[in-house]
Parts: structure tokens; sequence; C-alpha cells
């Protein structure tokens, strides 16, 4: 196996359940609600259901052929189409990885303007940003996976708020019960793919983990909890808000924020945007340390010097990105392009991988 990382640099396979939620829980998380009421309604619910059972049956899949090639999703590229071929599949989710940590650096930011600082200088603050995760990535996988661990446990105390709305929730909002047709779920399901996206990332830091078959049930573990942590907070925005009023509710949870009563903080959506941080920044790590993999894999460069340029990238095409519409798109590009790529080309991937691999079998 090529360019495998020594023992030293690999984390224990429980860490897998952190690598996994910690990437589904970020920016989507405050704002989700809307965008999966839209077209199955209150039924939304299921629709978050079907969509993580999906996301557990494509880690099932990825693991079955990383345990078979041993390394990692450039290495499965190359064997199966050839350098060239395998080569371009692979820079396409180098692409991939890059645009995917654009959308959650630039959604965050948007959130500090519109919530915190209206008049902040964007670049410096991305600039910041980018710094930030420079130092992170550049202390090599162990660092990254720990940044992960530590926001799962900074972040999740937050959801003991949606106590305060629960006080003024009213479930009969969420009757009649199923009253929306498969279609409308579907629609829904993948209205809200861009939350679960980031799972994926497994394909290339599986070769990090320690006894990486164990690492499956942990993987599916943390999509199980991320699945868990989107029905919670969607049966709260939903038995708190009305359809009309969540139609024009852009951030809902963070809308709810504002309620929230503690003898010590006046206004604790500045609070709660400001450990939101936490959430965010081992997500944009976690991107940017796979995309400055897969550069490293591909083309032999070395990885700092590919999370530079790569760095540079993601800041400058944040910037490009100044209105609400602008960012809007972004999001819906993604989710569409994440939607193909996770639950149409990667199964596709494996089902070609099984073949190819029972015909090499039957030709030796």
């Amino acid at each position: 196996m090529d360019n495998l990382p020594k023992k030293n640099r690999k984390v224990s396979s429980f860490f897998a359940m952190f690598l996994v939620h910690k990437m589904q829980i970020g920016v989507g998380l405050l704002g989700f609600e809307r965008v999966i009421a839209k077209n199955a309604g209150y039924d939304a619910w299921v629709s978050i259901l079907i969509t993580g059972f999906c996301v557990n049956i494509v880690i099932w899949m990825s693991f079955r052929m990383l345990h078979k090639d041993g390394n990692d999703l450039i290495s499965i590229h190359k064997h199966l189409f050839g350098k060239w071929v395998g080569g371009g599949l692979s820079l396409y989710f180098i692409v991939y990885f890059v645009f995917l940590t654009i959308t959650i650096l630039r959604t965050y930011t948007e959130v500090i303007q519109i919530w915190l600082f209206p008049g902040i200088n964007v670049p410096v603050l991305l600039i910041i940003f980018g710094l930030l995760v420079y130092s992170c990535v550049a202390g090599g996988f162990r660092i990254v996976a720990g940044i992960a661990f530590i926001g799962l446990l900074i972040g999740m105390p937050l959801l003991l708020l949606k106590y305060f709305p629960l006080q003024y929730a009213n479930f009969s909002n969420l009757s009649p019960v199923l009253d929306h047709s498969v279609k409308d779920l579907l629609l829904s399901a993948k209205a809200v793919t861009l939350n679960f996206l980031g799972f994926e990332l497994l394909l290339m830091y599986y070769p990090f983990l320690d006894e990486p078959r164990k690492a499956e049930k942990w993987a599916q573990i943390g999509t199980i909890f991320t699945t868990a942590v989107y029905l919670f907070s969607a049966f709260v925005s939903f038995a708190y808000y009305t359809q009309e009023e969540l139609a024009h509710s852009i951030w809902a949870t963070l809308t709810m924020w504002k309620i929230v009563d503690l003898p010590f903080v006046e206004r604790f959506e500045y609070v709660g945007v400001s450990i939101w941080l936490f959430e965010i920044i081992p997500n944009v790590c976690l991107g940017v340390w796979a995309a400055s993999r897969g550069v490293k894999r591909l083309f032999a460069v070395n990885q700092r010097k590919s999370l530079l340029f790569l760095l540079f990238i993601i800041i400058l095409s944040c910037m490009l990105f100044q209105t609400r519409q602008g960012i809007d798109q972004l999001n819906t590009i993604v989710s569409q392009v994440g939607f193909w790529t996770v639950f149409i080309y990667i199964p596709a991937l494996f089902v070609y991988y099984m073949i190819v691999d029972k015909v090499r079998k039957r030709s030796k």
C-alpha cells in the first residue's frame, strides 16, 4: 500500500464517530427547518429519517470498498480507472471538498454579519479564520481530530437551550401526521442533504484510523446521533413556529435563542453565535485537510504548500459571495452536487468496485 501514514499519526477508531458527526453538525443546524418544511411541511421529520438511513447505507458501501483497498479514495480511483481517468475523478473530489468548505465558511461569516456585526470587514475576518485553520491543519490529522472532539463537547450543551422554546410549544402544529405524498417527503429528504454532507470525507481519512474495521460501527453511530439531533431540533421548531412563521424564518434556531432568559446574559444569541465558532472551525479544518491530502496524494506536493494554496482559493472565493441571494444559491448548488456525489456516484462506484473485484478474483 502506497503512502500509508505511520501508526503515530493515526487516531483511535472511536474518533470516527466524532469525525463523521462533527462534519454533519455545523451552520446548517441554525436554520435547516425552513428548507425541509418547504415541500413536506411538518411531516419533514420523516425526510430526516430517510436521509439518515440512506447516509448509513452509503457509509456501509464506503467501508466495504475501503476495507478491500486498504487506503483511500485516490487509491480506489487509480486501481479502478487507471492513472488519468482515476486522477480526473479524484481531482473532482478535491474541488468538491473545497466548495463544501467554502459553503460552510461563507455561510457562517454571513451569520456573523447579520447577527453580530453588520459592518464587519468580511475579508479581514476570513483571513483571521484562514490563519486559525492553517495553524490547526498544519499540525496534522491528529490535531484536526482533537479539535473536532473538543468542538463537539463545547457545542452540544447548546441543545439544552431548546428547553426555552418548548415552554411555548404547541404540538398541535404537528397534526395531521403524514398528510404529504411520498414525492413531497423525498423532495424534502433531498433538501436536507446539505446538512448530512461531510461524512464522505472518511474516504480520505480512512488510513488515519487505527483499526479501521472497528471504526465502521462508530461512523454509523455518529450518523445516527446526527439524525437524532436534527429530529429533535425539527420537532422543537415545528412546535414553536406556525408554518407561515417558519416560512419567513431563515435562521429558525437563532431566532429562538432570542427568548433564552438567563440571569447573567441579556442577548444570548450573541453568545450562541460566538460559541458556534467551535462547531464551524473543525468542519473547515476537516474539509481543507481532505482537499490538501488529496492534492498531496494526486500530485505528490507537500501538504503544507497545498494547504496554503487551497486556503488562498477558499478565502478569495468566499469574498465573491456578497449578497444573501448569492450565498443561498451557493448552498443550493453545493447541496445538489453533494446529493449526486454522495447518493449516486458513491453507490455506483461501490457496485463497479464489487464487479471488478469479483472478476479479478475469478481471473486469478
